[in-house]
């Protein structure tokens, strides 16, 4: 995407690679084909930059109805009951006197701006230049909300988070296009990792007695782990930007050969994936225009699930449960997280080419849990343990199978852009979601 003269994208052809003759191209095949212990390196590496960039953003939204109780509880930090945040509250629901539809805005709007601009101008900036912004906001976002005094602080500290996962997932997922396609599956468990993990470690370490302050305060090491996942894990391929600064490597200018051809086109090798010359707005227009049958879809997906997260966890209210109401919205989240998780990693296993399924299946889903919410006719809160799982499932499998679809579709030239470009559809979804679950929050909370 970007002149062949910036800091981090000039692409190599392959005889620069290896600065070897014309017919000497069978033998450029180990080195652009990398051996088990790099590709183990960058299957763990982008597991774990997956991992990390998702962390904060998951950890916020577990935090969100501490968050908006200004998570001022040291006596039982959270595990005791709350006193009421809506005058007298008289609503059946025991509701927050603002929607955590509030804090997945805060937590997504930065985060799809960054999306909607990024394609056409990130190639801007170097990719290492990137990832310490990634990590510097990551870091700051923990800081910011641990020690904040009101809820606005506390949306701030938000925003941070917003603003590292969204220039993260556009940034590794366009990076992904240097290497082998395995590194998708890596990454897309990573991130389903990072809600398992955020939502298990934030729930785990404040029922084992921790203030939400104190909790928020430990997981600043996971920024310094997705640096040094980037920095010393990955084992980047010939013609993908150096890890670090991104900085080109010397070789020679020559021109590749006509025998070198169809090894660039071999899907076997590395090579499709460093061919990423600049595309002009109309070749950008018709790429976006071709993703659209799995962009809609998974945007689908994303809404009707956040709605569920954000518009109904909090509402689906158990009195009778041996959970509090903090605990009961933090075993939501976990439980969401875990069926994230599980289907994100289940692609070697499982491929499903059909998005729209699994957008009419979260969407049946979205329905009745609205009307189990609105009916209050669930007898058992394990009933919405077993169905949050469920969503988290198909969720996943939304995810991980809409990404590896574009992968293997999208031309050589076109991959690295349209990786980008595509993980535009999710945020959609989810801001479009907490924009429709603030009213709807509001008005059951205002029935009796």
């Amino acid at each position: 995407m970007g002149p062949a003269g910036s800091l981090w994208h000039h692409i190599p052809s392959d005889s620069e690679e290896t600065g070897e003759d014309e017919d000497a191209s069978p033998s450029a095949e180990p080195e652009t084909t990398l051996d088990a212990c790099s590709q183990w390196r960058n299957n763990v590496g982008f597991w774990l930059l997956g991992l990390c960039n998702n962390f904060a953003y998951v950890v916020m939204l577990s935090a969100a109805h501490d968050i908006l109780s200004h998570q001022k509880v040291p006596a039982g930090n959270g595990t005791e009951p709350t006193p009421p945040s809506v005058p007298a509250n008289a609503s059946r629901y025991d509701c927050n006197a603002i929607s955590t539809g509030a804090v997945l805005l805060a937590d997504i709007l930065p985060t799809l701006l960054i999306k909607f601009s990024a394609p056409f101008c990130i190639h801007l900036l170097p990719y290492g230049l990137r990832v310490i912004i990634c990590v510097i906001t990551a870091w700051g976002s923990f800081l910011v909300v641990a020690f904040s005094t009101c809820t606005v602080q506390s949306l701030a500290g938000v925003v941070l988070a917003s603003i590292s996962s969204g220039l993260g997932e556009i940034t590794f997922l366009a990076l992904t296009s240097f290497f082998d396609s395995a590194v998708v599956s890596a990454w897309s468990s990573g991130t389903g990792g990072a809600g398992l993990l955020g939502a298990l470690s934030y729930l785990g370490l404040t029922e084992a007695g921790l203030s939400p302050q104190h909790t928020l305060l430990l997981m600043t090491i996971v920024p310094v782990i997705m640096q040094a996942s980037y920095s010393f894990v990955l084992a980047p391929p010939p013609g993908a930007p150096r890890c670090g600064w991104g900085n080109r490597p010397q070789k020679s200018r020559r021109s590749p050969s006509s025998t070198q051809q169809p090894l660039l086109e071999n899907k076997a090798t590395l090579q499709n994936k460093t061919q990423s010359p600049q595309l002009s707005l109309q070749e950008k227009g018709q790429v976006v225009k071709g993703l659209l049958k799995y962009l809609i879809p998974l945007a689908v997906v994303y809404f009707a699930e956040y709605f569920i997260n954000q518009g109904l966890f909090e509402l689906l209210y158990f009195h009778t449960a041996p959970f509090t109401h903090a605990q009961q919205y933090r075993w939501y989240q976990m439980l969401y997280q875990a069926g994230v998780f599980v289907s994100r990693s289940s692609a070697s296993c499982i491929r499903i080419r059909h998005i729209w399924l699994l957008a009419v299946l979260q969407c049946l889903n979205m329905v009745f849990l609205s009307v189990a919410v609105s009916k209050m006719f669930l007898p058992s809160i394990y009933i919405v343990f077993a169905l949050v799982l469920y969503e988290g499932l198909l969720g996943g499998a939304g995810y991980v199978n809409t990404f590896h679809c574009i992968s293997e579709k999208s031309k050589p030239e076109h991959r690295e852009f349209a990786m980008g470009v595509a993980c535009i559809a999710d945020t959609l979804g989810i801001s479009l979601s907490g924009a429709v679950a603030i009213p709807i929050h509001n008005h059951f909370c205002r029935l009796p």
